[in-house]
């Protein structure tokens, strides 16, 4: 095998991408899809699965609240109507939570971050490592967590909570999975381009009384790089976990931030 071929996934894997309408995991699906993969994703979002649907004919969809349990059978049965199988989990779902001090913060919020960001992983784990080791064809299962993932983050702390969580479960799985020829790992983003990162910069900026440009130029000046990561930079990380180049690697949580140095 050449080191180009070494560096491209397998062709015709079977792919699951949760919340794979927009962002990130449009992102990533897409990236799959081009390398000639069968991907499927799942989102809450029905408008944004239609967009995807129409830019990209091909990856099949199901409409789910990845915090549901039922939701997350519901989306196994259309896997494998649709792909037959599955050779890899990119397990993306996630929300920005609440933003704020930690004796301001309710209890829903909290509850409903630890059910999305946390809880649904979970579930989607278990019903995807069945399927993952019955796999011939470089198994894989990588989990989304983010920068917050390894530093603390004032002011988010159920978002923070649960990305350093996801850390521990993956290391965890991969150890669990390793005999069986499953590899697990994270890929914690950092600050991503986009509409998603936008909200959060302008709700950091007022729960600080500061113009939403001063906040925007604060997290640059904390990143070495002095720019802001794709979501294109994070698919490519994962297509490259996905393939043979990447065999030997897992239990990895692997940044693509441009060095974030804190929050």
């Amino acid at each position: 095998m050449s080191f180009m071929d070494a560096l491209r996934p397998p062709p015709g894997l079977r792919v699951l991408v949760s919340a794979g309408a927009s962002g990130i995991g449009a992102a990533v699906a897409g990236a799959f899809r081009e390398m000639g993969a069968r991907v499927h994703v799942c989102d809450i979002d029905r408008s944004a699965l239609e967009r995807l649907a129409a830019e990209a004919p091909g990856i099949t969809a199901s409409v789910a609240d990845a915090s549901v349990p039922r939701d997350v059978d519901a989306v196994f049965d259309d896997v494998k109507n649709a792909l037959g199988g599955l050779d890899v989990l990119v397990n993306n779902v996630g929300i920005a939570g609440p933003t704020g001090p930690v004796e301001a913060l309710g209890r829903g919020d909290w509850e409903r971050t630890i059910d999305v960001n946390l809880n649904s992983h979970f579930y989607f784990a278990g019903r995807a490592v069945p399927l993952l080791k019955a796999s011939a064809n470089n198994p894989c299962l990588i989990a989304m967590s983010s920068v917050a993932g390894r530093l603390g983050y004032a002011l988010r702390t159920p978002y923070a909570s649960t990305k350093w969580a996801l850390v521990g479960f993956m290391k965890s799985l991969a150890i669990e999975l390793g005999p069986h020829g499953v590899r697990v790992n994270a890929i914690l983003p950092g600050t991503v381009e986009g509409e998603r990162m936008n909200g959060v910069i302008g709700a950091r900026a007022a729960a600080a009384g500061v113009p939403a440009q001063t906040m925007r130029e604060e997290y640059l000046r904390k990143i070495s790089l002095r720019r802001m990561v794709t979501a294109e930079d994070v698919a490519a990380t994962a297509l490259f976990l996905c393939s043979p180049a990447a065999r030997n690697i897992t239990g990895q949580a692997i940044s693509v931030d441009g060095n974030v140095e804190y929050l």
